[in-house]
């Protein structure tokens, strides 16, 4: 089969395993983007070195990875209408990023496993890259034809907009590359306004230290300015995917409820209960602590007196983090037992950062 034709098949099998975008690309460094990513670095807008970001010179040089590759296989899913949307807020209850409802990478997983056996029963190698910091998947989308990059740093493509997961087949079959997509966002600024942190630029740069979806991802204390700006979101944040015009008639058409959680079921169930419910987000360290933590914020946003008791036992946790948001929470949601429960705390506490929190809600009044 010559390349041409062999090409022309993959596609086909990826579309028949639900694909939606299908291109070819050389697997030639990606300089430009390591140059960038090494920039941020600099600047500290990647904060802690994460996912392609732990070395971006593994991720933007595919051959570091597989000295054989000649060719990358690049592939898209859509996870709307499929994923739906969480609907209208409700008292003690937060929303999950559509991405992240359900695990919606095992479809891209599935379709890019299809074009890589297809591959292999002829003879070539192919492995398959998703979700892997072994390579900038938008990179890879955009040199193949698949997308083209957005101001929000997203993968945009015609008709689906950002609600894409991207994922590569790598392979040392030398299929013909296809072309890039000769389209940009022009003016468009529209993902920008609707940051509710204002972690992006005109430039098309994420400070990532300002994006809610990196800090739900991220140990430690939450920042107060990213709490404030937190609202009832568990796991991520969709804010500038809802914002981008090309996406937006596939999101309207997305009509089933799903995403939306019962904060205080989430908080009284053990860990191991949470991390089967949730296995395919990423959680640092699979430690539930910290999607608890990412709860207790959420409550502060939409708690109301049902939320308090949980609260309160979460203020004698023997995990600081968890203390100390819990007290930022409750301080938010306020009223008599909220407030009785902080003045105790602050008479017992221990830990410096749990004190500091205290002291610090202590001073904003307490309350709303």
């Amino acid at each position: 089969m010559d390349a041409e034709r062999l090409a022309d098949t993959l596609r086909k099998t990826g579309q028949d395993h639900g694909l939606v975008g299908f291109g070819v690309c050389t697997v030639d460094p990606f300089d430009e983007v390591r140059f960038e990513m090494d920039r941020r670095i600099d600047l500290g807008l990647a904060g802690r070195r994460r996912f392609t970001y732990t070395d971006p010179e593994v991720a933007t040089a595919v051959g570091r990875s597989f000295p054989w590759a000649e060719r990358l296989v690049v592939a898209s899913v859509t996870y709307l209408p499929a994923a739906g949307n969480p609907g209208p807020g409700a008292a003690n209850t937060g929303r999950i990023a559509r991405f992240a409802t359900i695990d919606h990478y095992r479809p891209l997983r599935l379709g890019l496993a299809a074009v890589a056996e297809q591959l292999e029963a002829i003879g070539y190698r192919a492995e398959v890259l998703a979700d892997d910091n072994r390579l900038v998947d938008r990179a890879a989308a955009v040199r193949a034809g698949v997308a083209w990059w957005g101001k929000s740093t997203m993968a945009l493509a015609p008709g689906f907009g950002p609600w894409l997961l991207l994922g590569s087949v790598v392979t040392d079959a030398v299929l013909p590359v296809s072309p890039p997509m000769i389209r940009d966002c022009g003016t468009c600024v529209a993902c920008i306004p609707a940051c509710p942190t204002g972690a992006l630029d005109e430039e098309g740069v994420l400070d990532a230290t300002r994006c809610i979806s990196y800090w739900a991802q991220t140990p430690g204390f939450i920042p107060h300015a990213i709490r404030e700006a937190w609202g009832d979101r568990l796991y991520g944040c969709d804010d500038c995917l809802e914002a981008c015009p090309p996406g937006s008639r596939l999101a309207e058409g997305a009509a089933s409820t799903a995403g939306r959680v019962d904060l205080v079921d989430i908080l009284e169930r053990t860990d191991k209960e949470l991390m089967a419910i949730y296995a395919h987000f990423y959680v640092p360290r699979r430690d539930a602590r910290f999607l608890r933590r990412n709860a207790l914020v959420a409550l502060g946003h939409s708690g109301t007196g049902r939320a308090v008791p949980i609260l309160t036992r979460y203020l004698e946790s023997g995990t600081p983090v968890l203390r100390g948001h819990a007290a930022w929470s409750l301080a938010r949601i306020g009223g008599d037992a909220a407030r009785a429960a902080l003045q105790h705390a602050l008479s017992i506490e221990t830990d410096p950062a749990v004190l500091e929190e205290l002291k610090a809600v202590g001073r904003e009044g307490g309350s709303r």
